[in-house]
């Protein structure tokens, strides 16, 4: 993400827009660029509309045009109301939403976003992908995410990373053919289910009423003699290549 803001600089290789290098485009291409960093710098006594107001003289916006976009991009994440709090009374949600705001002072062309639902509940987490989603309409967004979840229905193109080396790029429902066949459920006594998922590669686990547990296994032959194929998720495709690895 720093590269592709031209805020680190490469050892090797080259980042290019419309076929010229981004090192000598310069104020052009920042121009061009909103980012919201999974941490983003703000004053925590600033109101939101000041923030904005103050971000948007660093971007070199006119008195006139930040008062006026700054107030419409807080009506479009749903801040208006509370443009005159201070942020640090603001939930971790709030804060994100604001983020985006501030990265969308200069109307981007492209939105580059690290992890940006990271420690929101679900509900704010639905709220912030609908946002990002509505904001791609006429711009490039790139996200960065460990919750595939946030991305399968709203992302056109996924490319997955390990190790800094790329293991798949395409649209979602090409990606995960590569594992059709390997993605199972199957049903297991609830007091046994825990101790049965331990020892598969498990995505998920859910309970019925009949006191039964069904399991979601990623494995190479079924797990065991009720299991049933089904359709691979993105997450599954995730964990089969994660499974027991928490380097990114």
């Amino acid at each position: 993400m720093r590269l592709l803001c031209n805020i680190q600089t490469p050892t090797s290789g080259k980042i290019v827009l419309n076929g010229k290098n981004i090192a000598g485009l310069g104020e052009k291409y920042r121009d061009l660029l909103g980012y919201l960093p999974q941490h983003f710098g703000y004053y925590p006594d600033f109101t939101a509309l000041d923030f904005l107001l103050y971000v948007s003289a660093l971007k070199g916006l006119s008195d006139k045009s930040a008062r006026k976009k700054s107030k419409e991009l807080l009506e479009a994440v749903g801040l208006s109301a509370e443009s005159k709090h201070k942020i640090k009374t603001f939930s971790g949600g709030m804060k994100q939403r604001l983020g985006i705001a501030q990265a969308m002072l200069n109307d981007p062309h492209i939105l580059i976003l690290d992890e940006p639902t990271a420690g929101l509940d679900p509900k704010e987490r639905v709220r912030f992908r609908n946002l990002i989603s509505a904001f791609a309409k006429d711009r490039i967004v790139i996200l960065s995410t460990h919750i595939v979840s946030d991305i399968e229905v709203i992302a056109e193109e996924i490319i997955m990373m390990k190790s800094g080396e790329i293991l798949h790029f395409g649209k979602p429902q090409v990606i995960t053919s590569e594992i059709d066949g390997l993605v199972w459920e199957c049903s297991v006594p609830t007091d046994r289910a825990e101790r049965i998922a331990a020892t598969f590669n498990t995505s998920n686990l859910r309970n019925t009423d009949r006191g039964e547990t069904v399991l979601r296994i990623i494995a190479d032959r079924p797990p065991m003699a009720n299991a049933v194929e089904v359709q691979p998720s993105l997450e599954d495709l995730y964990l089969y290549y994660f499974e027991g690895d928490m380097e990114q």
